[in-house]
């Protein structure tokens, strides 16, 4: 997708705060001196069964962007494919129903939207959010020294890939959609007050590829603690009992890494599977200064954050970005 960006034209207008060129989580567009507009867009097809659970995870994970940015959401856009026929219309009214309760916990409304039909069900949001420009959280304002901490466990990949294939039970099943469906309102609102060096999302890329992306926009280089990043119980025995569970998308990631990623010989296949797996509406990866690193642990447990975890650090400056995963 990267070379396929380059080949777009470069943004002249001066408005624009945030483009495609970073990798940011979302476009910024400034409207005056305090006033930015921020947007973003994200849909995906099923990854559970339950229609409903679908759709507030769609809605979840197109949310987490302004959120990972440090901005308010005003409101979305549903993107609906549907088959025309095959499938009853009241599955695609509770996806859009699990999609409306989602977005009303965020306190915004579903104003409109647009639907094609499409044999595979697709859902998501196009959400609209604002900023004060001078407050925006960028991906690519990491520090050295800065504390990496991660707000969701890592797994969601490859359980969401047992599910489908019945390899998991019902309890490992509802903590991963429980997990999916949170919210990052509250990770995101103890971040601003307490003061962040960057952050981003962990989505489709896996959390290395979020970082990577972190440290090449920000110059520098990190050290991650394998042993420190927490990870969903029933996905890292899936994993480690080499079941071949991983998904296509975790086993890119992986691979990709490979070019900016050095893995310490001890670590198994297993544990840096784990490290790019794909992720639908993850956690919050923060780069956070050192001096404010506790204050910001304390402010994530008040906001309710069940996983709070210190991961690394930004240790060098670095042209290149890279990673050192230690166990």
């Amino acid at each position: 997708m990267q070379s396929v960006l380059e080949q777009l034209p470069a943004i002249r207008d001066p408005r624009v705060m945030v483009g495609f060129n970073t990798g940011d989580d979302c476009a910024v567009y400034r409207l005056r001196d305090d006033l930015a507009i921020i947007q973003t867009v994200d849909f995906f097809t099923p990854i559970v069964d339950d229609p409903y659970d679908y759709g507030a995870i769609a809605a979840a994970n197109a949310l987490s962007d302004v959120y990972a940015m440090g901005a308010k959401p005003l409101f979305a856009l549903n993107i609906v494919g549907f088959p025309a026929k095959g499938i009853s219309m009241d599955v695609l009214a509770q996806i859009l129903e699990g999609g409306a309760a989602k977005v009303g916990e965020a306190g915004i409304e579903i104003v409109g939207g647009h639907t094609v039909d499409d044999r595979e069900p697709k859902y998501g949001l196009a959400v609209t959010g604002v900023i004060d420009p001078a407050e925006i959280v960028y991906n690519s304002t990491a520090q050295v020294d800065d504390v990496l901490f991660l707000t969701k466990p890592l797994g969601i990949g490859i359980i969401t890939t047992a599910i489908k294939r019945g390899l998991v039970d019902d309890d490992a099943a509802r903590e991963a959609v429980a997990v999916m469906g949170t919210l990052n309102l509250a990770a995101s609102q103890a971040m601003v007050a307490v003061g962040v060096s960057a952050c981003t999302d962990v989505t489709g890329y896996g959390m290395l590829g979020h970082l990577g992306e972190m440290t090449r926009g920000s110059g520098v280089g990190a050290r991650i603690r394998a042993g420190s990043v927490p990870v969903l119980g029933a996905a890292r025995n899936l994993v480690e009992a080499d079941t071949g569970i991983a998904p296509g998308g975790t086993v890119k990631n992986l691979d990709f890494a490979d070019s900016f990623v050095e893995f310490d010989p001890a670590l198994s296949r297993a544990e840096r599977l784990l490290l790019a797996d794909a992720q639908t509406s993850g956690g919050l990866l923060i780069s956070c200064p050192p001096a404010r690193a506790d204050d910001l642990e304390q402010a994530l447990r008040e906001a309710g954050g069940s996983t709070v975890a210190r991961i690394g650090e930004i240790h060098t400056e670095d042209d290149r970005g890279r990673i050192t995963v230690v166990p």
